[in-house]
């Protein structure tokens, strides 16, 4: 049960504001040294918080099962004393956190935005990995963050909770599916937040609220659950507002266990500030020559963003094509290879459910897409075989064999972090783009697609805005375990470009 080492926020340590309102103002890195230093309280950092949360959250529902207040404030009470007896737990000593409700916090119900009566959802009786390690740092745990079922789906939306807004237009998606998590940090209502990412949920949301995300390498992060080896595409990982709140908690995320066989070797996460920025040359892909249909105003803003990676000294080159290798022959072979895969892990992660006529009546379409696609397998033929995933799991292998040519030359490859700008709430997910037909609810997302099928850490960076307001942002693919250069690569943007000092409108942020 090793975590990546210990943790400690650089200075300066903030002084006390006027207005204890303003405590959610602060970094995650000076909250956590404001309340070593006793600038403030446990107790007034989670009513700050609180109060913060009651006056915003009911605009765009990301914190969902928040806690009683007295039960929270007495949880705060006694971070308190344990700091009255010289004892501090870790850099999260007395932080508000939600958990996002896919991982299990004990004590807590993990509805996973399904489980409702007839269903209730399961009571926790232990944490998640990750989550422990959370918990061993200091964290108070106020609730949850909201998720779409069973994380399908870049939209959260679910029959439990409803639907979170996003935070700079509680009119439009907070994608998914760690949209509540991502909408949570940047309208501040928790310091950092922990999220999941199969299909770009660490990526979209945080282009969509303008905030930081990083998919780790997988492995940086352990997970358990009742399958340990096969399910290597979903990985949990950081978001915040800061590259510097975004590694520490990576930190705290991180390192080996011997539950999660295929966990990372315990060793320290670099800072972002520890880690000298290598420039050199970037691989723009943006919409692989049009293979992958998007909207001009994505496709306008992420396209200015590659001038400031000119600014911070790289030079950057346009790819049409996906690198090719072996059986993988290019753009073509990205959603075969993909559908398989996806069928594959998430069909028979739900196929139990499925199976039960009283739950499948619940299950929405996405899930049971998932499931029938696992059941029919490729073009229609008869279920998906040992042999359709084999063959798929080729063509991921050359896939990653070609990006490793790739990075021999390049440093990074970038991509927009969504197909589309925010939508309507209303929309369950987007039909068409540009005319466009889109085939499945997730095929609007297949940019996010790479990133996973090679299982390489990737960044999401804020790219800007549109002229309406509405973000979008860059996903930074990294070379094999190249997390502590993609945060250098964090730190370093977020003071070229400042996009994360531009907040949500008055009325939210």
């Amino acid at each position: 049960m090793e975590a990546s080492g210990p943790v400690e926020p650089p200075g300066p340590v903030p002084g006390r504001p006027a207005d204890l309102a303003g405590i959610v103002d602060w970094t995650a890195a000076e909250l956590s040294c404001a309340i070593r230093d006793r600038v403030v309280s446990c107790v007034e950092v989670m009513t700050a918080y609180l109060d913060h949360i009651e006056r915003i959250n009911p605009r765009v529902n990301a914190i969902v099962a928040l806690r009683p207040r007295q039960e929270l404030l007495a949880e705060a009470a006694a971070k308190d004393d344990l700091l009255d007896q010289g004892q501090r737990q870790g850099w999260m000593h007395g932080f508000p956190h939600a958990v996002k409700d896919l991982a299990d916090v004990a004590g807590m119900a993990t509805t996973a935005g399904f489980f409702r009566p007839p269903f209730p959802a399961p009571v926790a009786t232990t944490d998640e990995l990750f989550v422990e390690r959370l918990r061993r740092a200091g964290a108070i745990f106020i609730g949850r963050t909201n998720t779409p079922e069973f994380g399908l789906g870049s939209h959260t939306y679910n029959q439990v909770y409803g639907v979170t807004g996003n935070a700079y237009d509680p009119t439009r998606s907070a994608g998914g599916s760690s949209g509540g998590a991502a909408v949570a940090v940047a309208l501040r209502m928790v310091p950092v937040a922990d999220g999941s990412d199969f299909m770009g949920s660490l990526r979209n949301p945080p282009g969509w609220n303008n905030v930081l995300g990083l998919r780790p390498s997988v492995g940086r992060v352990p997970s358990g659950g009742p399958e340990l080896f096969c399910s290597h595409g979903g990985v949990e990982g950081p978001i915040a507002r800061t590259a510097t709140d975004l590694a520490m908690l990576l930190r705290t995320m991180a390192g080996y266990d011997a539950r999660s066989p295929l966990s990372l070797d315990p060793g320290a996460v670099a800072g972002p500030a520890e880690v000298a920025l290598r420039t050199g040359r970037v691989a723009w892909l943006g919409d692989l020559g049009g293979y992958l249909p998007m909207e001009p105003d994505v496709l306008r803003v992420t396209s200015a963003a590659m001038a400031d990676f000119e600014r911070l000294g790289f030079e950057v080159t346009t790819l049409d094509e996906l690198p090719r290798a072996g059986t993988f022959r290019g753009n073509q072979n990205l959603w075969p290879t993909w559908l398989t895969y996806r069928h594959w892990l998430v069909g028979s992660g739900l196929a139990a459910l499925y199976e039960e006529p009283a739950m499948r009546a619940l299950l929405k379409p996405e899930a049971i897409f998932e499931v029938e696609g696992l059941l029919r397998g490729p073009d229609d033929s008869g279920p998906l075989s040992a042999l359709d995933v084999f063959r798929a799991s080729v063509r991921r292998s050359d896939l990653y064999l070609a990006f490793q040519s790739l990075f021999e030359t390049h440093d990074f490859a970038v991509l927009p972090t969504a197909q589309v700008m925010p939508f309507a709430v209303e929309e369950t997910w987007p039909r068409e783009i540009q005319g466009v037909p889109m085939s499945s609810y997730h095929r609007w997302m297949e940019v996010t697609a790479i990133g996973t099928l090679i299982n390489a850490p990737t960044l999401a960076l804020p790219a800007g805005f549109s002229d309406d307001g509405l973000p979008i942002g860059l996903q930074v693919i990294g070379p094999h375990h190249a997390d502590a250069a993609l945060l250098a690569l964090a730190l370093a943007w977020e003071q070229q470009t400042q996009w994360v000092q531009r907040r949500p409108p008055p009325m939210l942020g």
